[in-house]
C-alpha cells in the first residue's frame, strides 16, 4: 500500500521499520527538534511531517517499548488516532513518568506508527441478546 506523505520540514524523516522488512508492524517516527521532558509534565514533540491516509484506514501512533522500559517514556493516549481526513502536522505526546528529566534529540525515535484498517458503523438501537458473560465487567472472569 502506498499513503502520500509530506515533509514540512527539510530536516524530517520519513517514518521507517526499525529491521527494514514486512515483520515490522510498527514505523518508528523521529523527532525534529530538543526536548527536555520533565518528569510528569506531558510534552507536544514535532515529527514534521503530515499523510494522506486512504478512506477506511487510521495511524494508531504507540510508545516505544525501549523507552517505557529503559527511561520510562510513555504516550498518555495511546495509542493515539490520526484519522483519514488529517492533513496537519503528526506530533506525540510523550510523558516522562521518570523521576529525572528526559531529553529527546533531534533524530531520535520517539513513538511507533502503525497503519489499520478500521471499519465505520452505523447504530441500530434495539434490544441485546443474550450472552454467556453478560453483563460481567471488571473482574467478572476472577483473579
Amino acid at each position: 500500500m502506498k499513503i502520500r506523505i509530506k515533509r514540512l520540514r527539510d530536516d524530517a524523516f520519513l517514518p521507517r521499520y526499525a529491521h527494514g522488512s514486512a515483520e515490522d508492524a510498527g514505523l518508528d517516527l523521529r523527532a525534529v527538534q530538543r526536548v527536555t521532558l520533565a518528569p510528569g509534565v506531558p510534552g507536544l514533540i514535532p515529527t514534521g511531517i503530515a499523510i494522506e491516509l486512504p478512506p477506511g484506514y487510521e495511524a494508531q501512533i504507540r510508545p516505544r517499548s525501549g523507552l517505557a522500559l529503559k527511561h520510562a517514556i510513555t504516550l498518555p493516549n495511546s495509542p493515539a488516532t490520526i484519522d483519514p481526513g488529517y492533513r496537519g502536522e503528526i506530533r506525540v505526546i510523550l510523558l516522562n513518568l521518570g523521576k529525572q528529566d528526559y531529553l529527546i534529540e533531534t533524530g531520535d525515535r520517539i513513538a511507533q506508527m502503525v497503519i489499520a484498517r478500521y471499519e465505520a458503523v452505523e447504530w441500530e438501537e434495539a434490544e441485546l441478546d443474550d450472552s454467556v458473560r453478560g453483563d460481567g465487567g471488571f473482574g467478572s472472569s476472577g483473579r
